[in-house]
Formats: structure tokens, sequence, C-alpha cells
């Protein structure tokens, strides 16, 4: 695989992953609707900051692990096949009949470090980042460093999915609570991770 044929493939499932309805989505939508959306700004930049720290965290630990040991590169790999085939299987025969907006409220009154804490607490966006971003990193290149530009890539996606939800907060909302869409997403994403799953499981180094 190459450097252009990786990030075209992961740009792809980024996108349809940032669109997909999830605890960031909805603080930021929720916030909008109720605090405005310059809170709700500082609110995606912060969720955004929660993911580069997840991504520095998985590349700079995961890079050096994955370059030193092949036992530790077969046991992630089994590992995040695993996880990734039970999300999706879980999002195909089980999907969300709803995107719930009622969020508990983190960080006091500080909407950035809200939504920091929204997407630092949340455990499966590390386990996520770990499972997913070294299925796209080419055999030829320092993992490292490329585990870090997925992941800043993922972050430029988010801030502008983030933009146009502040700025389309009404109509978005209700679009994304009716039960159709939610479910649609789902099973997509679903079958997105169980492909994924796949194509990690039968992965060679």
């Amino acid at each position: 695989m190459s450097v252009v044929t990786a990030l075209v493939a992961y740009l792809a499932a980024a996108s349809l992953l940032t669109i997909t309805p999830g605890l960031d989505t909805a603080l930021v939508l929720r916030t909008a609707a109720v605090e405005g959306p310059r809170r709700a700004a500082l609110a995606a930049l912060g969720v955004v900051c929660g993911c580069l720290a997840w991504g520095a965290a998985v590349a700079l630990g995961l890079g050096v692990l994955l370059a030193a040991s092949e036992t530790a590169y077969t046991v992630l790999k089994c590992a995040g096949a695993a996880y990734l085939f039970w999300l999706g299987i879980n999002l195909i025969l089980k999907p969300r009949r709803h995107l719930d907006l009622v969020q508990p409220a983190r960080g006091g009154g500080n909407w950035w470090l809200k939504g920091l804490l929204t997407n630092l607490l949340n455990p499966k966006v590390g386990v996520f980042y770990v499972s997913f971003l070294p299925q796209f990193v080419p055999a030829h290149v320092a993992a490292a460093p490329f585990i870090g530009l997925l992941a800043a890539i993922h972050a430029v996606l988010g801030l502008a999915w983030f933009a146009g939800l502040i700025l389309a907060t009404a109509p978005l909302q209700r679009w994304l609570q009716r039960q159709a869409v939610v479910r649609w997403l789902d099973r997509l994403t679903g079958a997105v991770f169980l492909g994924f799953g796949v194509k990690l499981a039968l992965a060679r180094r």
C-alpha cells in the first residue's frame, strides 16, 4: 500500500466516522442549541484537542512498540480486529433509535474543557485509535509520525464537521435525531468496521 493509497482510504473512512453521531457530536449540538455558537465552538475545539492527545499517545507508544516487537504487532492486530468485529456487529444488529443530546456536565463553565474531558474520558476513543489508525500505515513508512499525521487529518475533519453543525444547528439536530438516519448511519459504520476488521486480520507485517 502506497502513502497516497493509504491517505485516500483513510480520508474516506475517517470522513464517514466523523459524521457518525456520538458523544462528541451530541455535546457540540447541545451546546450550540442551548449555549450558543461561540461556546459550541470552544467545546468543539476541546474535542479536537482530545483527539490530538489520543493520537499523540498512540503514535508515540504504539510506533515504538510496533517497530520493536513482532509479537506485539500480532497481538495488537488480533485484538484490534476482534474489537472492530465486535463494534461492527453491534452497530449492525443493534443500531440506536435516537441520538441522546443530554450529556453530563464536565469542566464547569469552561466549554473548551468540557469538550476536552468528554473526549479524553471516553476510553473508546483511545481503543479505537489503537485498532484503527495502524491499518493505514504503509509498511515502508515510520509508524509514529504517520499515525500523528492521520490523527491530525481526523482533527481537521472534525473541525470542519463541527463548524457545519454549529452553523446549521436546528435543521441538523432534527435530522440527526430521526430514527431512520441514526439507524442508517450506525449500520453503515458497522459495515465499515467489519470491513476494516477483516482487512486488519488478514494484514501482514
